[in-house]
């Protein structure tokens, strides 16, 4: 993993973590839809990078993540 993908990644969970939780629930769904979106894509035979998939399933865990922390912090 290179540095930029470590930066990239601890500025992404910042952002997150500065959210309350209907940002957050919000961003999931945004998270959704675009993976909903490669899957179509990739269904109907449009050339997508296939690292996309990876990256979006990776920032839902993220998300997904936070949202259980502030869940179990109260």
């Amino acid at each position: 993993m290179s540095r930029k993908n470590v930066k990239e990644r601890g500025r992404f969970l910042k952002n997150l973590r500065g959210k309350d939780k209907a940002g957050l629930r919000e961003e999931l769904t945004e998270l959704r839809r675009e993976q909903f979106n490669l899957r179509m894509a990739s269904a109907s035979g449009q050339p997508a990078r296939p690292d996309q998939h990876a990256k979006v399933s990776g920032k839902i865990a993220r998300v997904k993540t936070v949202l259980n922390e502030q869940r179990s912090a109260k």
